[in-house]
């Protein structure tokens, strides 16, 4: 299908494109990589009365060592996300959820923001944003605001960002001496996640000092298992524990069903794929 008719800018500068998106009001678009974009486009589900195309802005690409935390501009791609020394030395569940972000075609052009601005709970990184404790970082006519991730997703396809925002950086703490895994469930190595878990465990004197999970594509928006991480925190670092631990990974959780699968047998993939993640992540 053909879009429908929008005006097109590309600013040379950020405060050129905060200025574009506050100009054009409610219904002006950002566009970097395109790849979630663009399909709404074409099947008219989007009619923005702008695009601000921030795809050229250097500013907004590439990792920034900030001592205890990475800063990461949210037009840095997820190729980039993979390969970043800063990244996979530092916050390694990014780099491998990263990786299975879709084809290299779309890793090659998708960006880290426009995924979690995007904020598809079937996504892989908004699940793994929350995991990681990650601050947004968004600029608009105001000035620059912080948002943490837990705020960040509000809705299906909504966020926090508020019109005339531009997510312009992603800040997430180190993760040294952290074991880390991403499981996701689905049909082909295209797909969208069925059921994505991305886990975060710190060990001391065998036990699992502490958990962080993310879920993907179980409600509107991507969750904490906070239940199951409470059971995890203390429990003994085996396979069995942590089993025990991950049985809670569903509550609270609202998935959908569509023709990839019912509620329950997303809850009960939940469940299975937090074990097995739990269990990398803390080396049993």
């Amino acid at each position: 299908m053909i879009p429908a008719k929008f005006d097109y800018t590309r600013p040379s500068s950020l405060d050129a494109a905060v200025s574009a998106l506050a100009d054009g009001g409610e219904d002006a678009k950002v566009i970097a990589g395109g790849q979630s974009l663009l399909p709404l486009l074409r099947l008219r589900l989007a009619y923005p009365s702008l695009l601000v195309d921030i795809g050229g802005l250097d500013e907004l690409r590439g990792v920034r060592d900030e001592g205890g935390s990475l800063l990461i501009g949210a037009a840095t791609t997820h190729y980039q996300l993979i390969h970043d020394p800063l990244i996979t030395g530092h916050c390694g569940l990014l780099a491998q959820a990263a990786a299975t972000v879709a084809d290299p075609a779309v890793r090659h052009r998708g960006t880290l923001g426009g995924s979690l601005a995007h904020a598809d709970p079937a996504g892989d990184l908004p699940a793994v944003a929350l995991a990681l404790d990650a601050t947004m970082i968004a600029r608009g006519p105001g000035g620059d605001r912080e948002i943490p991730a837990s705020a960040f997703f509000t809705d299906y396809l909504t966020t926090s960002l508020q019109p005339g925002e531009v997510l312009t950086g992603i800040r997430v703490p180190k993760t040294d001496g952290w074991g880390y895994r991403y499981e996701k469930f689905h049909r082909t190595a295209q797909a969208w996640a069925i059921v994505g878990v991305a886990a975060l465990v710190r060990r001391a004197n065998g036990q699992v000092a502490e958990a962080r999970i993310g879920l993907t594509n179980m409600g509107p928006v991507p969750v904490r298992a906070a239940a199951a991480e409470s059971a995890a925190a203390g429990a003994e670092a085996s396979r069995n524990s942590l089993a025990s631990a991950a049985a809670r990974a569903a509550e609270g959780t609202s998935p959908p069903g569509d023709l990839h699968g019912a509620p329950d047998y997303r809850r009960h993939l939940a469940q299975v794929l937090t074990g097995r993640a739990l269990a990398a992540a803390a080396g049993v």
